[in-house]
């Protein structure tokens, strides 16, 4: 398999970065063009999304990481990264990739000074409850009847998945529970390539 991506224009990337390499995968960090199209799979980690959409379209990455994306290619975006990838961003025309059928509310928990953590349980990650972090995040406020809601908090999707696409309003690059990473690797990078 070839690595897979963790785009390097902005936010936690070296986080993402050792998430993936402890799953025994090897990653790369992806800026260009040229390392977009040598890679099996992408994430783009948190940040903030308007400038991360600049920066993917000055950079000539935006319209053919869409169009890439739209052919089946694998992506995870975590809070920005979710942001990006919404077909639907609710008050902002922002630049983003726009292939996800989600709708999603901008730092729709508040400032940073009310980041928080919550424990997060679901079936599709084992009895054992999750640490969520949540830093300025989004809200999914719609998801299409064909997207699948993985996880959950306070009635809300926060981890939603649609065909290649993987998207979560919160951090788990922050914390040490690599599942999240690995349902990405396991069930849409493997899955999807197979």
């Amino acid at each position: 398999m070839k690595p897979i991506g963790i785009l390097a224009l902005q936010g936690d990337v070296e986080k993402h970065y050792k998430m993936i390499e402890k799953l025994g995968v090897r990653a790369i960090k992806a800026r260009t063009p040229e390392d977009i199209s040598s890679i099996s799979a992408l994430v783009i980690p948190g940040g903030e999304s308007t400038t991360m959409g600049k920066l993917l379209d000055r950079f000539g990455i935006l319209a053919p990481l869409r169009e890439k994306i739209q052919q089946g290619f694998p992506v995870y975006g975590t809070c920005a990264g979710a942001i990006l990838l919404a077909k639907n961003i609710e008050n902002s025309e922002q630049l983003r990739i726009g292939t996800m059928d989600i709708t999603v509310s901008r730092n729709a928990y508040g400032r940073q000074i009310e980041s928080f953590e919550t424990e997060i349980t679901s079936p599709f990650f084992g009895d054992e409850a999750m640490t969520a972090v949540f830093i300025r995040a989004p809200i999914i406020t719609a998801v299409k009847s064909h997207v699948e809601v993985l996880l959950s908090y306070e009635n809300k999707a926060i981890l939603v998945r649609q065909n290649n696409m993987l998207a979560g309003t919160f951090h788990p690059e922050l914390t040490s529970d690599n599942r999240i990473h690995k349902y990405f690797v396991e069930h849409v990078v493997l899955k999807v390539k197979a």
